[in-house]
């Protein structure tokens, strides 16, 4: 019997070029932004974690940053390798092996959205032990409550929906401090915005 992992990772395989055209073109520079202004370097090393096709890695790249990918989907590590030229690993969230204390960003753009809510906090510690002391993550989170699959015309995704509110003990657990969050779409009434994003940090007295 297949993973919840890996039952998502096959759609996403099935339907990877239309991902890419699909979104290639959706713009959040604003998390990109928020990610950038919270890093202790500028530029710095980012892991753009759960990078699809590359869209961001790219934005990143462009900029001057160290941009380092990763992807569950073998299909979008190949692209994200081609199109941008950085280097993408290839790991599971929830079997994840990354080196400690080595990025100064973590971009979660839509990327733990797949994670099983019973399974974050441990997520979330593995992202906090990556980043250096003082490190960002930005990540950007459906809307919503509850957990389950979402089905598709080629398979099913599996999702869970956060607020803000419910998000904050599983990042205070996994060590973070909160730095802010905001909603998107931006310019809507936050009843239509189904994206919060929240930008949280790596104590800056954490080891010292």
């Amino acid at each position: 019997m297949q993973s919840l992992e890996q039952i998502t990772i096959s759609e996403y395989q099935a339907t990877a070029e239309g991902f890419r055209i699909g979104t290639w073109n959706h713009d959040v520079s604003q998390n990109r932004n928020a990610l950038i202004s919270a890093m202790p370097k500028n530029p710095g090393r980012i892991l753009d974690f759960g990078c699809g096709p590359g869209r961001d890695l790219m934005a990143f790249k462009t900029l001057g940053h160290e941009a380092i990918g990763l992807d569950a989907t073998p299909a979008f590590v190949e692209m994200a390798q081609q199109i941008t030229g950085c280097e993408v690993w290839q790991q599971n969230f929830l079997n994840l092996n990354l080196p400690n204390q080595y990025f100064d960003g973590v971009f979660a753009n839509a990327s733990l959205i797949h994670v099983p809510q019973a399974s974050m906090v441990n997520v979330l510690r593995n992202l906090y032990d990556c980043l250096v002391v003082g490190g960002a993550i930005v990540m950007s989170l459906a809307r919503g409550t509850g957990e389950g699959f979402e089905s598709r015309m080629t398979g099913d995704r599996y999702t869970s929906f956060w607020e803000y509110e419910t998000m904050l003990p599983c990042l205070e657990n996994a060590g973070f401090t909160i730095d802010h969050h905001y909603y998107r779409p931006p310019g809507l009434p936050k009843s239509q915005q189904s994206w919060v994003a929240i930008v949280a940090k790596r104590n800056s007295l954490d080891g010292m």
